[in-house]
């Protein structure tokens, strides 16, 4: 009798030490055996951990952290566990990220709970599919929130996130099992290739979730990993793609004259071509090096760049900085992986004498105060051009340079050179061009000569052409995170350039105006963030006026209420059309721009400015929106 009491309970915790496979969708209204993992009270709780994969809301160890309330003191684990050397460093997106937690037994599902802000618009289905990558369902996060009013998401409320987990029975079809580790699925992914990364069996990995061999999984649905030891991903996985056949079937053809000639002819040709392509590499290396001989100590810095980009994404070349200077070397970095071997990115290296002259010892009067900037900047003038100077932290200075190295545009500030501080190695100076007209924020502000409206709808374009270059057309993707009035600049023939590329952002999130709440509240970083800014600083190009000084008074964004969604809605077109006119900047004549177009670049912006990032439009979107206007 004892021997069948001990039978039946092995065969209960036999069932609990594996756990379905839901295969139906994260989106989906009903709930399926393995939608929870199910747990008995002879399980508390366990050590274990769950994958989450690095995306554009979530690019850094530091992101994911704070997504999944991990305290500072698991931040050495982390990184660990990880092999990742920095919080901060971003990650590749898709990058697997192990995130040890607490599973505990709560009734009859095994979870563990996190707080998450709504930060925007949205839905159940977009926090649990979108944000946790499908760790739980939809169903199950709406269960678990049902205090919430009217069963409607509110901006700012704080919901409870029970993300499924799992803990292993002693008495278990695979013996010696010390984790289960919550693992979802993506598009593309797999049993066999999870059980590669992991270094597991097939069979057991389908045994812990109740499934027979070479089963059909979904994406957004997740997986138990039964591990004995402490998780590792292998990321080194060889290509599966089946090999290519031994043999091929052949037929015996009469070997004539005439194949013979034509193979010859074959020979001969490739190892002529072979020679030319040997003679032009050499021609270029000679050429290189007469052209360095020629420049001799003055060495003239080209700035030449390769940058390897898709097709469609090719910019204009950007002129080189004028240098000449006397007894001035080339600092050359980031070496092109280009075939003309010797043409590399190079960058002026300055004295610090040289810049203490030119701005008479750095003086206040030189200076130019950036908003939220803590570092400083100073405008000079070398060899009759005009820079901008940067004052930067020495290790930071690193970061920059490899930004500009990946970057050519015309939108973008261009970098000249560099000076490292020659006693005092903590800080370092970066020399950029300086456009003529200075920072579109002052060209907004005076009165006396305002901006025209072709002028406003060419610099917005080069605005979002210079963003879309950096979100599409460079590798690794980058996004700016330091988009205002005052980062902008003008040049001569009054076209845009975005400064302050590769820099740091955070002081940025110093002010809660102009910055996308995401930001501020998670500090997400991704592109969206750009799109916010671009909606503000476009909102300054049609009103003249800015953000951060209208303290008092409704911000930008509250002002253009009257194109729906907001308190000052009307309920007639030309209702709509005179709050636009009083929306406009004042120095604007209502004669001189098309309302019709303003009305349609203020809709645009205030597509930018939704709170919830996953509603604002692409930078792609925007440029097909302002390629109309120019």
């Amino acid at each position: 009798m004892s021997y069948l009491c001990l039978l039946i309970w092995a065969c209960i915790n036999l069932s609990y030490a594996q756990q379905y496979y839901d295969s139906s969708e994260c989106s989906s209204d009903t709930s399926s055996p393995g939608s929870r993992y199910i747990c008995n009270s002879l399980h508390n709780s366990c050590h274990t951990f769950l994958v989450y994969r690095a995306n554009r809301y979530f690019q850094t160890l530091t992101n994911i952290a704070d997504l999944f309330d991990m305290s500072s003191d698991k931040s050495g684990e982390v990184l660990h566990l990880n092999n990742v050397t920095s919080p901060s460093e971003i990650l590749k997106p898709g990058r697997e990220v192990l995130i040890p937690i607490i599973c505990s037994c709560s009734g009859q599902f095994f979870q563990t709970n996190f707080s998450y802000a709504v930060p925007g618009s949205t839905t159940y289905s977009e926090i649990a599919c979108g944000i946790f990558e499908g760790l739980l369902k939809s169903v199950t996060l709406a269960e678990e929130n049902q205090s919430q009013e009217n069963g409607s998401l509110q901006v700012g409320s704080r919901l409870n996130v029970p993300v499924k987990c799992a803990c292993p029975d002693k008495v278990s079809s695979s013996p010696g099992v010390k984790y289960l580790v919550t693992y979802p699925f993506v598009e593309g992914d797999g049993p066999v290739l999870l059980s590669q990364k992991f270094g597991i069996s097939l069979e057991d990995l389908c045994a812990a979730n109740r499934l027979e061999s070479k089963p059909t999984v979904y994406p957004n649905t997740t997986f138990l990993v039964p591990l004995k030891s402490d998780p590792f991903i292998n990321f080194n996985i060889p290509d599966s793609s089946p090999p290519a056949p031994g043999f091929l079937p052949t037929i015996t053809t009469e070997n004539t004259n005439k194949s013979k000639f034509i193979r010859n002819l074959y020979i001969v040709g490739s190892v002529v071509g072979f020679c030319l392509v040997l003679v032009a590499i050499l021609a270029c290396g000679l050429y290189v090096k007469a052209l360095k001989t020629w420049n001799g100590e003055r060495l003239h810095s080209f700035n030449a760049r390769i940058i390897s980009t898709p097709i469609s994404c090719t910019s204009p070349a950007r002129s080189s900085p004028l240098s000449g200077q006397t007894g001035r070397s080339s600092t050359n970095s980031c070496l092109s992986p280009d075939l003309l071997i010797g043409i590399k990115y190079s960058l002026i290296s300055y004295r610090v004498e040289e810049l203490k002259k030119t701005t008479n010892n750095f003086s206040e009067d030189t200076k130019i105060i950036g908003d939220h900037d803590q570092e400083g900047y100073y405008k000079a003038k070398i060899d009759n051009v005009e820079v901008l100077i940067k004052q930067m932290r020495f290790e930071d200075t690193r970061h920059v340079i490899d930004v500009h190295s990946r970057i050519n545009h015309i939108n973008i500030v261009s970098l000249h050179g560099v000076c490292y501080g020659e006693n005092d190695f903590s800080w370092s100076y970066l020399v950029f061009e300086f456009p003529s007209n200075g920072c579109l924020r002052d060209c907004l502000s005076n009165q006396s000569n305002p901006l025209p409206w072709q002028k406003r709808t060419q610099i917005a374009f080069d605005i979002a052409t210079g963003l879309h270059y950096l979100h599409y057309c460079i590798f690794p993707t980058y996004a700016h995170l330091n988009i205002n009035s005052r980062q902008i600049y003008l040049t001569s023939e009054w076209r845009a350039k975005l400064a302050n590329v590769g820099t740091n952002p955070a002081a940025a999130a110093g002010s809660s105006k102009g910055v996308a709440p995401e930001y501020l509240i998670h500090g997400s970083a991704s592109e969206k963030v750009d799109i916010f800014a671009f909606g503000v600083v476009l909102l300054e190009l049609i009103s003249g006026r800015e953000d951060d000084i209208m303290d008092g008074e409704l911000s930008l964004k509250e002002s253009i209420g009257f194109l729906g969604g907001g308190s000052s809605t009307t309920t007639s077109e030309g209702g709509c059309f005179e709050q636009l006119r009083s929306f406009m900047d004042p120095c604007l004549k209502e004669d001189h721009y098309p309302l019709a177009e303003a009305l349609c670049l203020a809709v645009l912006a205030k597509a930018c400015v939704e709170d919830d990032p996953l509603h604002r439009p692409s930078m792609d979107d925007i440029l097909k929106v302002l390629a109309r206007t120019v």
